[in-house]
């Protein structure tokens, strides 16, 4: 008698493997800089339920090894539901989500993490399309780069912003405000480079243009409080 029989269903689930390796970031960077990516995205594709974007959350890639994580800044994984369930995702595991993140993104700290050397080579064995690299210390390498895979090798992007093709945006830097701190960011742009707002921003947009309706009511002699 045959049975039916898949190897998958042998293999770890995210319940049962750890959400990241445990190694903690070495600086508030590497947990800001993924965030406000994350945040506009939540923001611009606030319709769309089809993406993931995961901040130092482990990936398990290797069905023959399945313990083996891989933990990058930040990823955007695109064509995956938004939302498993109420208890959102613990990490990320290829054998089960069946889709390759689109995009990794490393902030390059003080202690050499491997960015771009061995985590490099392990994010284009894998498959991820594109990957970041934000250098906000190192002065002895570029402050962003952008590389495209391409027939198993990444190669490096010009310009800025990075326009993205698949994913349908541009990654690049600029002085900004989060979370009340000023300095440079990374930010999503759209095709003619005009660069996202991040929700507080827009919120403060908002404000600002219905206390200019406000002000063009009373000057109409309007109650606004009526």
């Amino acid at each position: 008698m045959l049975l039916n029989y898949n190897p998958r269903h042998c293999l770890p689930s995210a319940e049962d493997l750890p959400d990241s390796d445990d190694t903690p970031v070495d600086n508030e960077l590497q947990d800001l800089i993924p965030h406000v990516l994350k945040d506009i995205l939540a923001l611009i594709w606030e319709e769309r339920m089809d993406w993931y974007f995961g901040v130092d959350m482990g990936i398990y890639y290797d069905p023959e090894n399945p313990i083996d994580v891989i933990v990058p800044d930040g990823f955007l994984s695109v064509g995956v539901p938004r939302i498993i369930d109420s208890d959102l995702r613990l990490s990320y595991v290829l054998w089960d989500e069946l889709v390759i993140p689109t995009m990794v993104l490393e902030v390059v700290s003080q202690t050499r993490r491997g960015e771009y050397t061995q985590k490099k080579e392990e994010y284009a064995k894998m498959g991820i399309l594109y990957y970041v690299i934000y250098n906000p210390l190192r002065k002895r390498k570029p402050r962003l780069e952008v590389y495209h895979l391409n027939n198993g090798e990444y190669e490096l992007l010009e310009g800025e912003p990075v326009w993205l093709a698949e994913i349908n945006l541009g990654i690049g830097r600029e002085i900004g405000v989060y979370q009340g701190v000023e300095r440079e960011w990374l930010y999503w742009y759209d095709p003619e480079g005009k660069r996202y707002l991040t929700p507080q921003e827009e919120a403060k947009k908002a404000q600002e243009r219905a206390k200019l309706l406000e002000e063009k009511l009373r000057e109409l002699g309007v109650d606004i409080n009526e």
